[in-house]
């Protein structure tokens, strides 16, 4: 497939990157990445994604979009209020650039739908805010043998961290399980810093366009984690194997896909 003369012009910033060219870019063209959530990390992830070239973006969200939703989901707009947030990201995404293809799923994502839903897709950007939600996608994406970035954000706090299947831990390594319900605040009850989803959202965009050129280094056995007040970045490294791992260890006790609680259409 080659290239066309508007999209050397569109991708002339990526063409030129020796660790890009025209070979990363045909790639990027080829790639099907899915989104779960159009919310606070969804969105700069899903206009980056669209904006590289990405070929196929699904996404997933059962929410409408509200107006406190606008202080950060900057991918839709006051006058997309009331609409399904899949259908504002869908609109944005084909204004910004017509190569990409969008697929939408307008409904709650839980342990009956997910295994199909990302069984096409390179790979998953977690854009959940509950604990089960994000559970639900490391368990679909280790069973399914799919790497996806996990990142989360609250306040003027964000982490994030990628699995690869065979490379590195996966999110139950770490945190084997939910904790308990409304033992940590979540954004609606806490509050989060516009700026701290568009910074870690962009990250997940990056390492997805990583995984997909094969190049750089991804975040697999390591967990960032940055602090907004202060400016830090803190690479925490992980455990490369965790042989006790409910899901990926030695003896795994989740063989199949379960909900930790009823699902939710709670999204950054």
């Amino acid at each position: 497939m080659a290239l066309t003369d508007e999209q050397l012009e569109r991708y002339s910033r990526h063409i030129i990157l020796r660790e890009i060219g025209v070979r990363g870019q045909k790639k990027l063209l080829a790639a099907k990445v899915l989104i779960i959530g159009a919310g606070g990390l969804g969105a700069p992830a899903a206009m980056y994604l669209a904006a590289a070239g990405v070929g196929t973006i699904g996404i997933a969200d059962c929410d409408n979009v509200e107006l406190s939703n606008l202080q950060r989901q900057i991918i839709h707009k006051t006058a997309d209020i009331g609409k399904p947030k899949v259908q504002s990201a869908a609109e944005t995404i084909k204004e910004l650039n017509p190569d990409a293809g969008v697929i939408t799923y307008h409904e709650y994502v839980n342990s009956r739908n997910i295994a199909d839903m990302i069984a096409g897709y390179d790979f998953i950007i977690d854009g959940a805010d509950n604990f089960p939600t994000k559970f639900l996608i490391n368990d679909a994406c280790v069973l399914g043998r799919k790497p996806f970035c996990h990142a989360g954000i609250l306040r003027f706090e964000g982490q994030l961290m990628t699995y690869v299947p065979g490379q590195g831990p996966c999110y139950r390594c770490i945190f084997e399980a939910p904790p308990p319900k409304d033992a940590v605040p979540s954004c609606r009850e806490a509050g989060v810093i516009g700026a701290m989803a568009g910074i870690i959202g962009s990250m997940q965009a990056l390492e997805a366009v990583k995984y997909i050129t094969g190049q750089g280094e991804l975040l697999t056995g390591a967990m960032l984690v940055f602090d907004g007040l202060k400016m830090e970045w803190r690479r925490v490294k992980l455990p490369q194997r965790v042989p006790a791992c409910p899901i990926c260890g030695e003896s795994p006790s989740i063989t199949g896909l379960f909900d930790e609680e009823p699902p939710s259409c709670s999204l950054f």
